[in-house]
């Protein structure tokens, strides 16, 4: 191992505490320590170098919230070769998509995948499968190839990395391509190092993960928690009062989050909510999609002030955050650039003054490009060679970014412009509604207005007068020009399990 990386490596980790709990998983309990999640590291690099596997070539990781996904994630990252996170709730279609658009040589596919509850459609990825806790004739079994393999470090060992996909919200998702890095496996990874600092990460440390492990960000404090020695706490799925549980009973002090999971927590009844011990707690951290204020305020107002939001994007050309304390005292920003630089430009590509709406664009020397889509590089790129990740936003006097939407989903009503999350944020505000989408429809005198698709807590309050209550809450709050001209309810939104919704499936189905 390098002297440099002999500092900071789940490696170390492994050779100096191999029986210390490295992962555990809720509800189930299943644990892996540093030195077997260490073990299943190097047997699975040892098997993707059996199914031909060389530096630079991609494999695909469409697994649930198991072990396997961290020994897989930990085995490529030492063999030099990409790894893509494919959302377990992709469809054989969207697979084959990501599959063919980043290359992947070989994809493993495990039980509680969409995609495996017809394992036989996969034969149409035209790569090789392996399945994992699935028996069906015609594909390797990844256990039992992991199994055969040696327990050591491979050979001509080298850093590999992800090859993350953007979500799809607006569209098909697009690769991001970045370079392999230089360096020993076990060197440090800056970002890794960065995030831990920022958080104060150690070896004592006990992170909670209840989002799915294949999206940027928990895959990401994943990493940041084995590389820095600390216990991983993966929920298997997310269940509120699950995470209260664990927080209380393995002394979780860090955890992340999305909004969505905040709304729900809050749903839960007052004893539930204040029936856990939750003193080890010091950083709970969201992003990934933008938090109502006052759902963020409730739980400043429950958990104390150590809600810290950062907001940034898979293509990790810039970032922001906000400690509780700053958003405090400046409600609804997801805070100041960090070791990167904000611009707000307007139609014309001219910086806007302080306070004025425009795109968002990040100027710092994070490069990357979609994986083969130059048109679409070049689109997300502004004359000065600054990036966008597609969001409109404000910046005040003190330099704390506000974003009011994204780009796509402005309403132009009447050459009124329309901010679907402002009105979104009030909706959520009322009692009887779980969850909210405002998007805009076409209309012959207006061009589009507004439309409110809401889903109630209790499906049967489902009425016309219901949306007359509606309209009129958000009418009180916002006056008539943001009242939506027309409510619908929904059963169940179509959302990425880390919050972010899909508008454009609502936009099809209501246009």
């Amino acid at each position: 191992m390098s002297e440099q990386g002999a500092m900071y490596h789940v490696s170390r980790f492994a050779a100096a505490t191999p029986d210390r709990v490295a992962a555990t998983f809720i509800p189930s309990g299943r644990t892996i320590t540093f030195g077997a999640l260490e073990a299943q590291a190097n047997q699975a690099a040892h098997a993707l170098r059996t199914l031909g596997l060389k530096r630079g070539d991609c494999v695909g990781i469409s697994i649930t919230n198991r072990p396997e996904f961290l020994s897989v994630m930990l085995g490529a990252q030492r063999i030099g070769l990409y790894y893509v996170l494919l959302s377990t709730k992709l469809s054989v279609d969207d697979l084959a998509y990501v599959v063919a658009d980043s290359k992947a040589k070989v994809v493993i596919v495990s039980r509680g995948c969409f995609a495996a509850e017809t394992p036989e459609s996969l034969s149409q990825l035209g790569v090789k499968v392996c399945l994992l806790d699935i028996a069906q004739d015609g594909f390797d079994d990844w256990a039992e190839l992991v199994a055969a393999q040696p327990a050591t470090l491979p050979a001509d060992v080298s850093r590999g990395r992800d090859l993350l996909y953007s979500s799809g919200s607006t569209g098909r998702p697009k690769g991001i391509l970045k370079g392999l890095p230089d360096g020993a496996f076990d060197a440090l990874d800056p970002v890794n190092m960065g995030a831990a600092a920022a958080y104060g990460f150690g070896a004592s440390s006990v992170m909670l993960s209840p989002c799915p492990l294949y999206h940027a960000a928990p895959h990401r404090f994943a990493n940041v928690t084995l590389h820095a020695g600390a216990m991983l706490v993966v929920a298997e799925t997310f269940d509120p009062e699950t995470c209260l549980k664990a927080i209380e009973a393995l002394r979780v002090t860090h955890s992340l989050w999305v909004p969505t999971m905040f709304h729900r927590m809050l749903q839960l009844p007052d004893d539930v909510r204040g029936a856990y011990d939750l003193s080890t707690h010091r950083h709970a951290v969201h992003g990934a999609a933008p938090c109502p204020v006052h759902v963020k305020q409730r739980m400043i107002d429950w958990w104390g002030p150590i809600i810290d939001e950062y907001y940034s994007g898979s293509e990790g050309v810039g970032s922001t955050n906000i400690s509780s304390a700053e958003w405090l005292a400046h409600p609804g920003s997801v805070g100041r650039p960090h070791d990167c630089a904000v611009h707000v430009l307007g139609p014309d590509g001219v910086e806007l003054p302080v306070g004025e709406i425009g795109d968002i664009y990040f100027e710092s020397n994070h490069a990357f490009e979609y994986l083969g889509d130059a048109q679409k590089t070049g689109q997300a790129t502004s004359a000065e060679g600054w990036r966008t990740f597609g969001d409109i936003g404000y910046v005040d006097a003190e330099g704390y970014l506000y974003l009011t939407d994204r780009r796509h989903f402005t309403i132009i009503s009447g050459g009124v412009n329309l901010y679907p999350q402002e009105i979104e944020s009030v909706l959520l505000e009322h009692q009887a509604i779980k969850d909210a989408a405002v998007i805009g429809v076409p209309h012959e005198a207006f061009g589009q207005v507004a439309l409110a698709v809401v889903e109630l807590v209790d499906p049967a309050q489902a009425s016309d007068e219901m949306k007359a209550a509606i309209r009129s809450f958000v009418r009180a709050r916002l006056g008539p020009i943001k009242t939506p001209k027309a409510v619908e309810f929904e059963a169940d939104f179509p959302r990425h399990a880390t919050g972010k919704l899909y508008k454009r499936e609502l936009i099809a189905r209501y246009s």
